[in-house]
């Protein structure tokens, strides 16, 4: 990889961890592979505020020009999120990626669609049904699976 590209890498993990945002924490990066982060997402909306969720970030050698591939490790109770861990998000698909697109604007799309379901587009059909037809039915359950889950949350 080149220097420039390689020195872009660092530069965006230090414009999150400099962002302050909440929502990306506890970020790792091999610096032999500054291709792969981890870290653990944590979003305030219930019922997902109960727990933190770790996910990688994979950054194909083509970015900016193919988008990053993230996945989640913590099992998630999720329309949007399948069981292996793969994610239904617009922003990195192949025909809506833009090599504009920064990393943090990645992870904010990733915590709305947390947040904000979105039953329409499921990678899990039963979990979208769910949260269509029986909301409260949906949360509950949610909840008590990211209690049972999901990783510690982060100290603030």
């Amino acid at each position: 990889m080149a220097a420039t590209r390689r020195l872009a890498k660092v530069r965006l993990l230090y414009d999150i961890r400099k962002s302050g945002q909440k929502v990306f924490r506890e970020i790792h990066v091999d610096e032999s592979n500054i291709l792969n982060w981890q870290g653990k997402v944590c979003t305030d909306t219930p019922p997902y505020n109960k727990g933190a969720f770790k996910i990688d970030i994979i950054f194909p050698a083509e970015y900016p020009f193919k988008p990053p591939k993230v996945t989640f490790k913590t099992k998630i109770y999720h329309p949007n999120i399948d069981e292996k861990g793969q994610v239904c998000l617009p922003i990195i698909s192949p025909e809506n990626w833009k090599p504009a697109t920064k990393t943090d604007q990645v992870i904010q799309a990733l915590a709305a669609l947390i947040s904000d379901p979105e039953p329409e587009h499921p990678l899990r059909g039963e979990l979208a049904e769910e949260y269509t037809k029986d909301r409260k039915k949906f949360m509950k359950n949610a909840e008590e699976f990211t209690k049972k889950h999901a990783e510690p949350r982060p100290n603030e």
